[in-house]
């Protein structure tokens, strides 16, 4: 269908600084259930990035009177430094209620991190507050650690205590460190199924979880929890419509966090977490919705969205959001050996060109001037590769980097809410890659709900020309249902793409293990996810050496 608004969207700062945009937007958002006391007040608080005047004088509620457990959402660390690691929790005994059962009072809670999992040998602890304005979530930047250790730590609120969590720093700076182990994954549409890769996930042995994007999906969910036709529980209504206000993303976490797996992935391992479109709205761009809502509406669901993915994940507080923007690109370095350059290709882009359908690459999506990244998270990506001495090279983000013609024959199809459809960027990025000499460059993506493995070259339309790097689609862990081993168009993609190595539609998560003589990425695949439980096969191995990119089977 036409996107009506949508074309020539604005450069990445136009809407900058926005609380003006969210004052006009203010008489127009009663259309759209947003102009509610409750919708009011968040708008207010966006504006300022704290706490509405007044909070910290809130009333304490009497941690003897949480009466159920307030735990109910679990636990997560993320992002690790040598020092330091952030830990979250968010306190809901009533999680599918709008206020989590906790009312309008802040809330003490106490922490502990410690050496061991009985917490014996305990580092540090603490207090932090849970204030209503963030839905009682609770960040606590835990710094003054030991580089490269693990570490246990828990939450308490009067005599709850929460479930225990593993986390970990990363080596010292500049260190020789000689591996890590890294797994991602991407797509977790609640009602397509359970989550059994997430499951599995926590039984694995590594150093951190990259989730890269459409952590939650806006879609309704109905009373049978969709796919997972709950027969023992009856999800509330409340569930059952599209999220657009802050009070329907926060509930929806609530619905995510709930699942026992995914909770058990998040306990066991730091994830370092970046989004992709669904966590606001399907294939937006930048301002721009896929049905041509205004973008000073659309602007102010944003906000919404970008508030409570910060509430409900485990981020710093430079990541929290300053109305409906926000800084969530980021680098973090494991020792000499692996720099992490997390991007955000939603924030800042161009709109879809030719109205977001596959089309074969043509002026409109070729004009030097659209950008996936924006011009200031591009630049601040190339110079780092630049600046950078470490062995590997990581760019854990969303959308699809590799070229994917979708036709055998010409002129092919290509989608445009991928790099395909932005290569005056991709472009950029190979060049600055060359330039800065990356020899060991690895791109993991998520979105497109299958396994791929690709050789990065420097022309794609020529098999024989330089291989610079190599990518990792890690497909879904549940989005898309069941999935089948080889879709539909299987065939027409390996033929028409000769640098695609693999491509497989279960559901899964892709491991990958890093060392300083090579990478081995290994498929991880489940064969069901419409009933709980089931097994895990690594169903494909690739070595990628250092100093020779291209991939190679394990």
């Amino acid at each position: 269908m036409a996107l009506t608004g949508r074309r020539n969207a604005p450069s990445e700062h136009a809407f900058s600084p926005h609380d003006a945009v969210l004052r006009t937007a203010a008489p127009h958002v009663a259309r759209r259930r947003f102009l509610t006391v409750t919708a009011a007040a968040a708008m207010l608080a966006f504006s300022t990035n704290r706490p509405a005047r007044g909070a910290t004088a809130a009333p304490e509620l009497d941690a003897a009177r949480v009466s159920d457990d307030p735990f109910t959402l679990g636990v997560a660390s993320g992002d690790p430094l040598p020092d330091s690691v952030l830990l979250w929790t968010r306190l809901a005994p009533q999680p599918f209620t709008a206020d989590g059962g906790l009312g309008q009072e802040r809330v003490a809670v106490s922490w502990e991190v410690a050496l061991d999992e009985w917490f014996a040998l305990v580092e540090q602890r603490g207090v932090a507050t849970a204030h209503p304005e963030y839905a009682h979530s609770v960040h606590v930047d835990i710094k003054g650690l030991r580089p490269d250790r693990h570490y246990y730590y828990r939450f308490r609120v009067g005599d709850w205590i929460s479930p225990t969590g593993r986390t970990r720093t990363a080596p010292a700076a500049g260190s020789a460190t000689a591996g890590m182990r890294l797994a991602a994954v991407a797509c977790q549409a609640y009602q397509d199924g359970y989550y059994t890769a997430h499951r599995h996930l926590a039984e694995e042995d590594v150093d951190a979880v990259f989730h890269l994007g459409d952590y939650l999906y806006e879609y309704p969910v109905d009373s049978a929890g969709g796919a997972r036709r709950y027969s023992d529980r009856k999800l509330p209504d409340v569930f059952n419509r599209e999220t657009v206000t802050l009070a329907d993303y926060r509930l929806r976490y609530a619905l995510y966090k709930n699942d026992p797996d995914l909770r058990a992935a998040h306990a066991r391992h730091p994830f370092l977490v970046t989004w992709d479109d669904h966590e606001t709205e399907n294939n937006y761009a930048g301002a721009f919705d896929e049905n041509g809502t205004s973008p000073e509406q659309f602007l102010a669901r944003r906000a919404a969205a970008y508030r409570a993915y910060w509430e409900n994940q485990p981020l710093r507080a430079e990541q929290l959001p300053q109305g409906p923007d926000a800084r969530l690109y980021r680098r973090l370095n494991w020792g000499s050996l692996v720099q992490f350059d997390l991007l955000d290709t939603r924030q800042y882009r161009s709109d879809q060109a030719y109205d977001d359908r596959p089309h074969a690459p043509g002026t409109e999506s070729d004009d030097p001037a659209r950008t996936l990244t924006g011009a200031t998270q591009e630049r601040w990506l190339l110079d780092g590769w630049r600046d950078s001495s470490a062995l590997w090279h990581v760019l854990p983000q969303q959308v699809c980097f590799s070229q994917r013609k979708f036709d055998v024959s010409g002129p092919a199809r290509v989608s445009m809410d991928a790099w395909d459809g932005y290569r005056g960027s991709r472009d950029r990025v190979t060049a600055g890659a060359k330039a800065a000499g990356i020899d060991n460059w690895m791109v993991l993506t998520g979105d497109v709900h299958v396994g791929y493995a690709f050789d990065i070259k420097d022309d794609f339309d020529d098999p024989k020309s330089r291989t610079l790097g190599t990518e990792f689609t890690c497909t879904s862990v549940s989005s898309g249902g069941n999935g089948t081993e080889k879709p539909d168009n299987w065939d027409t993609y390996l033929r028409a793409n000769p640098h695609m190595k693999y491509y497989d539609g279960r559901r899964g998560y892709v491991r990958v293990e890093l060392d300083r003589a090579k990478a081995q990425v290994d498929f991880r695949t489940v064969p069901s996810i419409t009933q709980p439980g089931g097994t895990v096969s690594t169903t494909a191995s690739f070595v990628t050496e250092v100093g020779s990119p291209g991939l190679k089977t394990a």
